[in-house]
This record gives structure tokens, C-alpha cells and sequence, in this order.
């Protein structure tokens, strides 16, 4: 059994569909966390963590199938994940740093665009 299967075009192609709409739902759970009241947590928390799953395995899955599991670039992009799927449940319990979380937030998610798109390692 070949546990590297090259993709095809249709599942590569829902791979990066779900995958970029998984990212989006997860950075915008992290923003409604830092402006939701604090009775949102719990469904916020719910869908920032389904997101985060979502976003974890159809991107595996991508580098996987594209890229063979090489490329530095990757673990980069695992770290930012990483990253934002703890800021959800920061902003709930340390409200007064919403700013930090929102900051932080956009730098990984323009680090993680970043090393998609110029692999630079």
C-alpha cells in the first residue's frame, strides 16, 4: 500500500477549497472571540476547534499528496496553525489583550500565506 498517493485534480482541488475555508472560519472565530460576549464562548470555542481540525487534516493531507511530506515550509505553516488555534480560547480568558490576539492573528496568517505561496525553504 503506497501511503503517498499522488492527488487527484478533483480532490486536490477540494482539499484547498475546504482547507482555505476552514482557515477563514478559524481566523474568524479568533476576531469574534475578542469582540463576542463572553456567553459565546462556549459555541465560539466549539467552532474554532472544528475549523482548526479541518484546517489540520486537509492541510496534511495536501502536503501529503502535492509535496510528499518535504519542505521546511510546512512545519512553518503547522506552527502558525498551531498559533491560531490557541488564540480563540486566549481572547476568551484574557479579554483585556483582544488587540494582542487580533494582532497576533494577522502576522501568522500572513506568515502562513506567505509560506504557501513562496516556499522559501
Amino acid at each position: 500500500m503506497n501511503l503517498i498517493a499522488a492527488l487527484s485534480p478533483h480532490e486536490y482541488n477540494s482539499l484547498r477549497i475546504l482547507h482555505v475555508l476552514s482557515v477563514i472560519g478559524l481566523v474568524g472565530t479568533v476576531f469574534y472571540a475578542c469582540a463576542g460576549a463572553p456567553e459565546t464562548r462556549k459555541k465560539v470555542l466549539m467552532w474554532s476547534g472544528i475549523a482548526s481540525l479541518l484546517a489540520l487534516l486537509t492541510g496534511f493531507r495536501l502536503w501529503q499528496g502535492a509535496y510528499g511530506l518535504t519542505g521546511g515550509w510546512a512545519v512553518v505553516k503547522l506552527v502558525c496553525w498551531l498559533g491560531l488555534s490557541a488564540f480563540a480560547g486566549l481572547a476568551y480568558r484574557r479579554r483585556a489583550q483582544a488587540g494582542l490576539w487580533l494582532k497576533l492573528t494577522l502576522v501568522l496568517t500572513a506568515t502562513a500565506l506567505a509560506m504557501v505561496y513562496v516556499k522559501p525553504f
